[in-house]
């Protein structure tokens, strides 16, 4: 399973690199704090996995790297070789990246 840093991410976000990124948590997760991310949540990945670009890095994020680790390994045996799972999740977003977020 391939796995990004969130200092990694931030730099290609700054970068301006055509990547997806996607929080698989739960809409009241995501209400009180996000990255600007789309949401999908993680139980409705399979069923709008017509939404995950195939093209480029599509990087996926959870609250601290588990459900969305899961996920990455459920899409790889979906055919998906370009997923990424975000080390961490937002709590290290949080921590290394914008200490503004506040934890849960």
């Amino acid at each position: 399973m391939k796995e990004i840093s969130v200092l990694e991410l931030k730099s290609r976000i700054d970068n301006g690199d055509d990547i997806q990124i996607i929080d698989i948590r739960e809409t009241n997760e995501y209400e009180y704090c996000n990255i600007g991310a789309e949401l999908i949540p993680m139980g409705e990945i399979m069923s709008k996995i017509d939404l995950i670009a195939r093209d480029k890095d599509v990087i996926l994020h959870c609250k601290s790297g588990g459900r969305s680790s899961a996920m990455v390994n459920a899409l790889m045996s979906r055919g998906f070789d370009n997923v990424i799972n975000l080390t961490g999740g937002i709590l290290a977003w949080a921590d290394q990246i914008d200490p503004s977020i506040p934890k849960y």
